[in-house]
């Protein structure tokens, strides 16, 4: 074989392994760390994310301060409405006048104890004494417009009871005297008496009970802005 062609030969056999060698021993770059980012955020990242607060409307903000201010109102007028006690000689005017006609004949439509009484009517008799109450002539009006519920457990001498006899509605009345005793005109034929709510039958037929008493004054308040 001739010189020239072996030496042709070498350099062809000898060209693509030092290509590859030369690749192989290329160095890398410097600012080459080893880890290649990824483009999305890994799940610990995003569970750990603070969440942005919620923006609350100012039409929002003054609908809630406006019910804030309503309940704050309602439980403070909740909590203001209380029985007034009654004003203690005020009652014992009501009842021993009411005392004082026990034995009255019932006389329908009634109202002084010379000539007779009905319930309604020994009402107002017992309460001529007392200034600032103006009661209506009937029991049923009674109970509608005038005084203070009061809960059967807090009578007080001189609250006034209401009873329903032979029909729904109030047409009755007796005034209270304590230890469930009551004074009243009961019907014809019988005479102003003192009785008791433990007898079944007016504790089945009582139905409220009013405290009709002039409030005392209250002082005054001062209200600051």
């Amino acid at each position: 074989m001739r010189p020239f062609f072996k030496s042709w030969l070498t350099i062809c056999l000898l060209l693509p392994l030092a290509a590859h060698a030369t690749n192989r021993e290329q160095s890398l770059p410097a600012s080459f760390s080893g880890y290649t980012a990824k483009s999305h955020s890994s799940p610990t990242l995003a569970t750990n994310r603070t969440e942005p607060a919620p923006v609350i409307s100012p039409r929002e903000r003054s609908t809630k301060a406006a019910i804030r201010s309503a309940a704050l109102k309602s439980s403070k007028k909740t909590s203001s409405v209380a029985v007034m006690a009654p004003n203690a000689k005020q009652s014992n005017s009501v009842v021993s006048r009411a005392l004082s006609a026990v034995g009255t004949p019932y006389r329908w439509g009634g109202t002084t104890a010379g000539k007779g009484l009905d319930c309604s009517g020994l009402v107002k008799y017992a309460f001529n004494g007392v200034s600032e109450v103006n009661l209506p002539r009937t029991s049923n009006a009674m109970a509608e417009g005038h005084g203070q519920k009061v809960d059967r457990k807090d009578l007080k001498p001189g609250d006034l009871l209401f009873f329903n006899i032979k029909s729904r509605k109030v047409n009755h009345v007796a005034i209270y005297l304590g230890n469930d005793r009551f004074v009243h005109a009961p019907r014809r034929g019988k005479a102003v008496t003192v009785d008791t709510l433990k007898k079944p039958y007016w504790n089945s037929h009582y139905m409220v009970a009013k405290r009709v008493l002039p409030k005392q004054k209250e002082p005054l308040r001062i209200v600051q802005r």
